[in-house]
């Protein structure tokens, strides 16, 4: 299914976000389109709405099976704004986002949908999950320029840590239940990230609340959403491994030549199974078994 725009989308076809979980994936350049697409289909979502320009090209097979919608800007501040316009017309109804050459995994996601994950989730009066972005790349860039490779993918096994989140409006006290998480490559080659870009937590799944809104730092200005649990015990979150920051290190003029590779003795082959971020600690079953 192609539309011109989400307007289009949404005057003539507004019962494809009447029901959830909707993956939204927008797609920054031609790396791994088909991948990215092809994964979340797998994971049960009952509709994948792709935002991507219109010269980009997809495979016959996906093509088929997610829904098109023309979108020339798909970073920054664009993205944030068309997440929080789905979200609008989509009251109650999870959502997920994410851009391509990202893959959302959840804990028993080989034998469990996405569905069955978030039914679990809003029984424990849950509006929102905490997914931590996990960096994937490549570990010969002479052989892959852009440290995209799905086949040899690498990640760092430590160097993940966490400081409390202080509260602007509270004298800069720790904000209850929210944190924020460092690691990766953001962490590792801070010198060529930005500091408000080295956080590698993100709210990506959510359900649409009536007036609460994504913020540019992931994050909703309903600050219970920004939780990782609840009070009473802890909850599910997830994880979305991802190429982005590896293929922004390696493209960019200011960093490529500083990076000859991102392999270090913490380096270790990504299994692409939920067990091994389970066992390394990057996401958290929760009460779900």
């Amino acid at each position: 299914m192609h539309f011109t725009s989400f307007d289009a989308l949404r005057t003539k076809e507004p019962e494809l976000l009447e029901k959830g979980p909707l993956a939204l994936i927008f797609v920054e350049d031609e790396i791994e389109i088909d991948s990215t697409l092809r994964h979340h289909i797998d994971l049960g979502f009952s509709q994948v709405i792709v935002f991507i320009p219109k010269a980009f090209k997809m495979a016959y097979d996906v093509t088929e099976h997610v829904i098109r919608v023309d979108c020339e800007h798909t970073t920054g501040h664009a993205m944030i704004d068309m997440v929080n316009r789905v979200a609008e017309c989509a009251p109650e109804v999870w959502l997920f986002y994410c851009f391509n050459s990202e893959y959302l995994l959840y804990p028993f996601c080989e034998s469990r949908t996405v569905g069955e994950m978030l039914a679990f989730h809003n029984e424990e009066r849950r509006s929102a999950m905490l997914t931590y972005v996990i960096d994937l790349y490549a570990g010969d860039l002479w052989e892959h320029p852009n440290a995209v490779s799905i086949e040899n993918a690498l990640i760092d096994k430590t160097g993940y840590y966490a400081l409390s989140r202080p509260d602007a409006k509270n004298h800069n006290h720790p904000k209850e239940r929210q944190l924020d998480f460092y690691g990766g490559l953001r962490w590792r080659f801070e010198e060529h990230v930005p500091e408000a870009r080295r956080k590698i937590d993100r709210v990506s799944i959510f359900r649409a609340q009536p007036d609460v809104k994504l913020r540019p730092d992931f994050t909703f200005t309903d600050e219970e959403m920004n939780t990782f649990s609840c009070k009473w015990h802890n909850n599910l979150t997830a994880a979305v491994v991802s190429f982005r920051t590896a293929k922004a290190l390696k493209t960019n003029p200011g960093s490529t030549f500083d990076i000859p590779s991102f392999k270090w003795h913490n380096s270790v082959p990504f299994e692409w199974h939920s067990n091994q971020l389970l066992e390394l600690g990057l996401m958290e079953p929760g009460q779900w078994f």
